[in-house]
C-alpha cells in the first residue's frame, strides 16, 4: 500500500507541476491571446458600427442633396417656362404692333394712291370736258377760260 500512496503522491506531484508549467507556458498566453482577440473583435465591431453610422449619415446627406437638386431642377424648369411665356407674349405684342404699323402705313399709302388717282381722274375729266365742249361749240377751246370752266364743272360733280 505504500507503493500505491507513493505512486499516487508522485503522480499527483507530476500532474501539479505539469499543470503549473502548462499554465505558465500555455494557458496564460492562450488566455491572453483569446482576450486580445476578443478585444480586437469588439473594437472591429465598434468600428464597423461607427462606419455604418457614418455611411448612413452620408447616405442621408446624399439623399438630401438629391432631393434639393430635384427641387432646384423643378424650380429652374418653372422659371424657364415662365420666361418662355413672357418672351412669347413680348414677341406676339411686337408682332401685333408691327402688323398694326404696316396696316396703318398701307392705309396711308392707299389714301395717297386714291388721292393721286382722283387728281389724275380730275385732270382727265377736265380734258374730256374741254374736248367735249370744243366739239360742241365746234371750236377749239383755248386759254384759261375753258380750263377754269371745266374745273368748275368737275368741282360741281364732286368727284373725289
Amino acid at each position: 500500500m505504500l507503493d500505491f500512496s507513493i505512486t499516487f503522491f508522485i503522480t499527483f506531484l507530476n500532474i501539479s507541476v505539469l499543470y503549473f508549467i502548462l499554465r505558465a507556458i500555455l494557458f496564460k498566453p492562450v488566455s491572453r491571446f483569446m482576450e486580445n482577440r476578443t478585444l480586437k473583435i469588439k473594437h472591429e465591431l465598434e468600428q464597423a458600427a461607427n462606419e455604418k453610422a457614418a455611411a448612413e449619415a452620408l447616405r442621408q446627406s446624399y439623399e438630401s442633396m438629391l432631393s434639393k437638386a430635384d427641387e432646384d431642377a423643378d424650380r429652374i424648369l418653372r422659371e424657364a417656362r415662365e420666361m418662355a411665356r413672357e418672351q412669347t407674349a413680348a414677341i406676339l405684342e411686337r408682332a401685333r404692333a408691327e402688323a398694326a404699323g404696316l396696316i396703318a402705313a398701307a392705309h396711308v399709302q392707299i389714301e395717297a394712291e386714291q388721292s393721286a388717282a382722283a387728281s389724275v381722274f380730275k385732270a382727265e375729266a377736265v380734258g374730256l370736258v374741254l374736248a367735249a365742249t370744243g366739239r360742241l361749240l365746234r371750236r377749239e377751246a383755248n386759254g384759261g377760260d375753258a380750263r377754269r370752266a371745266a374745273a368748275e364743272f368737275v368741282a360741281e360733280l364732286e368727284i373725289d
